[in-house]
C-alpha cells in the first residue's frame, strides 16, 4: 500500500528553521546583554576603585603640600637666624675696628698732616684737614695704600690752599686743605697674621 502525504511539509520545515533562528537570536541577545551588564559591572568596580586611590592619592598630596609649607616656614626661619648670628658676629668682630682705625692713622700719617674730621660709613672712612705740604699728603697717601694692615684704596678727593684769601698775610706758611677717601679692611679679610694681631688687645691711640 502506498502512502502519500499530502499536507505542506516544506512550509512546516520552513517555520521551524524560523523559529529556530529566533529562538537562537534571542538566546545571544540575552547573553550578550549578559556580557554587557557584566563588562559594566565590572568597569563600575575598576572606576570606584580608581576613584579611590585617587582620593587617598589627593589626600596624601595636600598632606606633602601642607608638610612643604612648614619645611618652607622652617628655612625662612632658619636663614632669618643665621643672617642674625651673622649680624651679632659682625658687630662682634668689629667692635674693636674704630680702635684699629685711629691706631692706623697715628702710625701712617707723617708730621704736618692734621685731621679735622674722621668719619666712618659701613666700609668708607671719610677724612678732611689740613696738610703743609703736597708731599706729606703724597706720603700718607702712599702709607696707607701699601703699608696698612686696616686702611686700604686711598683715594684724594680734593686739595686746595687753604689760607690764600685777599689781605691775607703772605708770610704765614701755606697750609692745604684735603678730603680723602678710604676702604676699611674688615677682620675676616685680614690675613692670619694681621687677624691675630687684631685680636690683641689694642695700644693706647697717641693724638697727633
Amino acid at each position: 500500500m502506498i502512502l502519500i502525504n499530502l499536507l505542506p511539509h516544506r512550509e512546516e520545515k520552513r517555520q521551524r528553521r524560523k523559529a529556530a533562528f529566533y529562538a537562537g537570536l534571542g538566546l545571544a541577545a540575552v547573553i550578550g546583554a549578559g556580557v554587557v551588564a557584566l563588562w559594566f559591572g565590572v568597569l563600575q568596580q575598576m572606576i570606584s576603585n580608581q576613584q579611590g586611590r585617587n582620593n587617598f592619592l589627593s589626600a596624601e598630596i595636600r598632606k606633602l603640600e601642607a608638610q612643604i609649607k612648614d619645611i618652607a616656614t622652617l628655612r625662612a626661619e632658619i636663614e632669618a637666624l643665621k643672617a642674625r648670628q651673622a649680624a651679632v658676629e659682625n658687630l662682634q668682630l668689629d667692635r674693636n675696628v674704630p680702635v684699629h682705625i685711629l691706631n692706623e692713622l697715628v702710625r701712617h700719617t707723617p708730621e704736618g698732616v692734621y685731621f679735622t674730621s674722621v668719619r666712618q660709613d659701613g666700609q668708607v672712612l671719610n677724612i678732611t684737614g689740613v696738610s703743609q705740604t703736597n708731599e706729606r699728603m703724597s706720603e700718607f697717601l702712599r702709607n696707607t695704600g701699601n703699608n696698612s694692615a686696616w686702611l686700604t684704596k686711598p683715594e684724594l678727593i680734593e686739595i686746595k690752599l687753604a689760607n690764600q684769601q685777599p689781605g691775607a698775610n703772605r708770610n704765614l706758611p701755606r697750609l692745604f686743605d684735603f678730603s680723602v677717601r678710604l676702604s676699611v679692611k674688615r677682620q675676616q679679610d685680614q690675613s692670619p697674621p694681621a687677624a691675630e694681631a687684631a685680636s690683641a688687645p689694642a695700644p693706647a691711640v697717641a693724638a697727633r
